[in-house]
């Protein structure tokens, strides 16, 4: 690789984090300013044509991606909400695929059906990314965040098989439609089965390696040998990095402290890369996918073929989500049960409105092979690129930037939620302090020699401030009269006397009386103490 080459290799990683940063101060949506960045860094003379590399993208992106979302995800939460998941990553899936691949046929000239059917399953799975970074920003009932995360997790895996069956028709394998609901049915199965195989024993030797880098180097290898063992076994990797992910991410809490530590902290620095990175090569696939078009296809047509695509795809979502809520409310009534979901007017507006595609739709069009087994092109290849590019970018930058409003707008709010997150804190934190106070007692019964009285009462005092801060919360941090709580002043006058102590430590450090070194593991100390100080 020359110099050059290399160094526009940095360019883009370097301008995603550049844009992100610049979206995160103003208080923007990052993934939808990246797109825009892209798009823009794409007109500018001198800067090259960056193809985005399927094989790369769906081996080097998606997994860590997935298995980060999984990782954060609530199992109980996904389990408590399984059949809207299950109707969205499959049904709509398959709904979308059917319903923009006839509609592509019949609208664009000479387009194949299994063509046409291959466009409608690159497009048919949202990428919940941008969907949910917002709806937790704003606050959405945690049940809506958690169907919109479950459907991401899954989507992939059925659009993708519905594309491999296209494809082969497309190009004359023979493919039926059996043959394409064995195969998913197969490639799901045996994905769960490799996720599994691959948690418990990841899990076990995680606990007993006792050493936090090793074992956070251990589930950062997780997602990429679920993956390339689930493909290899010829079934789904995405299933697996889900299913491995779930796992992992579900017994993470009995990992040691400084592996917790160390592991949200790598995965948040790792996804925010990976993140920023994806949608600023969204924006700059722009002079690739135009390449080949003008010459074959009129500016009009195509500018009324991807308006109708667009609209298509949200309408899909709309009609699809609306009638199986009414559905399932009539079933609910008949049947005496509650229904899990977006039941109320608002909730679902939202669901149906939160169907941005991402960087798996275009990973997706560019692994279209070019020739069929005949050695014919491809039918339309280009063509099925460019909607597939719009319609990602549209479902962006219309849907993402109007979601915020929307939320606002519908007071689709969790108020009573997060209230309800408080009062069962404040009731955790108070048995916990309970039961730490008596185990204090214990331990004191069973010494030998009394400790001082100063480090017990320490102690106590400790778990006293845990206790009474978890219930001042409900008072939003301040007492009767818009004073401070006895918690708020702790926390405020020992962050500045955390900052006065880092202050000696580093200036002794300049006057040479420390070594980086001691420095370094004093200011740790401090950090963690902060850490906790400044938890919300």
């Amino acid at each position: 690789m020359k110099a050059t080459e290399a160094l526009w290799l940095l360019t883009v990683p370097v301008s995603a984090l550049l844009v992100a940063a610049f979206a995160r101060r103003v208080g923007l949506s990052a993934p939808l300013v990246l797109v825009i960045g892209g798009l823009v860094l794409s007109f500018l003379p001198g800067v090259p044509h960056v193809e985005l590399d399927p094989h790369i993208v769906l081996f080097f992106f998606l997994p860590p991606l997935l298995f980060s979302a999984a990782w954060e995800s609530s199992t109980i939460n996904l389990r408590r909400n399984s059949s809207w998941i299950v109707l969205l990553s499959v049904g709509l899936v398959l709904f979308t695929t059917l319903v923009i691949g006839y509609a592509a046929h019949l609208m664009i000239p000479g387009l194949p059906l299994p063509a046409a059917f291959a466009l409608g399953a690159i497009v048919a799975p949202p990428d919940a990314v941008a969907a949910v970074s917002v709806a937790r920003r704003l606050g959405l009932p945690r049940r809506i965040v958690t169907i919109l995360v479950g459907e991401s997790l899954f989507n992939d895996a059925t659009a993708l098989t519905a594309l491999r069956l296209a494809v082969a028709a497309a190009v004359g394998a023979g493919f039926t439609l059996l043959d394409g609901v064995r195969e998913f049915l197969m490639a799901a199965v045996l994905g769960t089965v490799v996720g599994l195989a691959l948690g418990p024993p990841l899990h076990w030797l995680r606990t007993r390696l006792r050493d936090p880098l090793v074992e956070n180097a251990m589930v950062l290898a997780a997602p990429f040998a679920a993956y390339l063992i689930a493909e290899a076994a010829q079934s789904s990797g995405v299933i697996a990095v889900v299913v491995s992910g779930l796992y992992l991410g579900h017994r993470f809490p009995e990992a040691p402290a400084a592996t917790r530590l160390i592991g949200h902290a790598f995965w948040k620095v790792l996804i925010f890369v990976l993140e920023s990175v994806v949608f600023l090569l969204i924006g700059l696939q722009l002079p690739l996918v135009v390449q080949g078009l003008t010459p074959r296809y009129a500016w009009t047509s195509l500018a009324v073929w991807a308006s109708a695509i667009f609209g298509l795809v949200v309408l899909a979502r709309f009609v699809y989500v609306f009638a199986v809520t009414s559905l399932r409310l009539r079933v609910a009534r008949l049947t005496g049960r509650g229904d899990p979901g977006p039941v109320p007017l608002g909730g679902r507006v939202v669901v149906g409105w939160a169907g941005m595609r991402g960087v798996v739709s275009l990973a997706a069009a560019f692994a279209i092979p070019f020739t069929d087994e005949a050695g014919r092109p491809f039918p339309a290849r280009e063509l099925i690129l460019f909607l597939t590019f719009t319609t990602v970018l549209a479902t962006l930058l219309v849907q993402g930037l109007t979601f915020p409003t929307l939320i606002r707008r519908l007071g689709v709010g969790s108020e009573r939620e997060r209230y309800s997150d408080t009062v069962s804190e404040a009731g955790a934190q108070h048995a916990a302090a309970n039961a730490a106070l008596r185990r204090l007692d214990e331990l004191l019964a069973e010494e030998e020699e009394q400790p001082d009285e100063a480090v017990v009462q320490r102690l106590r005092q400790l778990a006293e401030h845990r206790q009474r801060s978890a219930w001042e919360q409900l008072g939003g941090g301040t007492a009767m009269g818009g004073m401070e709580t006895p918690s708020s002043t702790y926390r405020r006058l020992r962050r500045e006397m955390l900052a006065a102590e880092r202050g000696v430590f580093i200036e002794m450090r300049n006057q040479r009386r420390i070594d980086d070194e001691v420095l370094n593991r004093v200011l740790h100390e401090l950090d963690l103490e902060e850490a906790a100080l400044n938890r919300p």
